[in-house]
């Protein structure tokens, strides 16, 4: 960015623009929690019929799904109400909370590596330790969470690493993987929708302009009837990076 008084006050103006876009538009902010519990609760979903199909034969399924109920039960909980890094200690390392006994994510994926649980567990701690900003941890265990065919899951993981990345000012990456949160599972109106919303907002506080008004227009085109969309918002942003109706 340039040091000239002129150059920083407009990129200021476009910054706070940008983060008001992302207000109003609900992206990280509003969405943290359903997000991470919509995430959570498709792949418990998941990782409930494979035990089920497959309980007999892999008896460390099962226990694994046992061991980690707890921990389910403090990150729904988390998810809905806020994290903080008391609870984030016991989800993560374990210990007692209400008098009941939670096994830590990361005890889990040690003794139960290759199962649901432990991939579970994977995304969940992820999702941790971004809200707690320890990022480098969160983009280490989101990249190791594998969605295996459940696109809504996957594609919530790639915008928290798209977060993460941000957070670290690795804005090459932190695009990508906001990118890829939208081409994941482009049927799914909402979600596909505001992660491009996300991209475009970012890349237009990156001052990449080309990429904003790609990832803008895609949502006019893909998503007519998004809020964003029918308000005239994104419009009004497209006006801004020069593009005129």
């Amino acid at each position: 960015m340039s040091g000239k008084k002129t150059a920083t006050a407009t990129t200021v103006t476009h910054h706070e623009e940008n983060e008001a876009l992302v207000k109003v538009l609900g992206f990280w902010d509003k969405f943290s929690k359903p997000i991470i519990y919509i995430g959570s609760a498709i792949i418990l979903a998941i990782a409930g019929y494979y035990i089920y199909k497959n309980f007999v034969k892999e008896p460390k399924e099962l226990k694994a799904a046992e061991t980690i109920f707890p921990a389910q039960k403090l990150f729904d909980k988390m998810a809905n109400a806020g994290f903080n890094k008391d609870s984030v200690n016991i989800l993560l390392n374990g210990g007692v909370l209400e008098g009941q006994p939670v096994t830590g994510l990361l005890k889990i994926q040690n003794n139960y590596s290759g199962t649901q649980a432990a991939n579970l567990a994977a995304y969940m701690t992820g999702a941790a330790y971004l809200h707690i900003k320890e990022f480098d941890k969160a983009i280490k265990y989101l990249k190791e969470f594998n969605g295996h065919g459940a696109t809504q899951v996957e594609s919530r993981a790639y915008v928290m690493l798209g977060h993460a990345y941000a957070e670290k000012k690795n804005s090459d990456e932190a695009l990508s993987y906001y990118k890829k949160g939208a081409s994941v599972n482009p049927k799914d109106e909402t979600f596909a929708a505001d992660a491009l919303l996300i991209a475009a907002a970012y890349a237009e506080s990156l001052g990449k302009t080309k990429d904003a008004i790609d990832l803008y227009t895609q949502v006019q085109e893909k998503y007519p009837t998004n809020n964003a969309a029918v308000s005239g918002e994104i419009d009004k942003h497209l006006a801004k990076l020069g593009v005129i109706k």
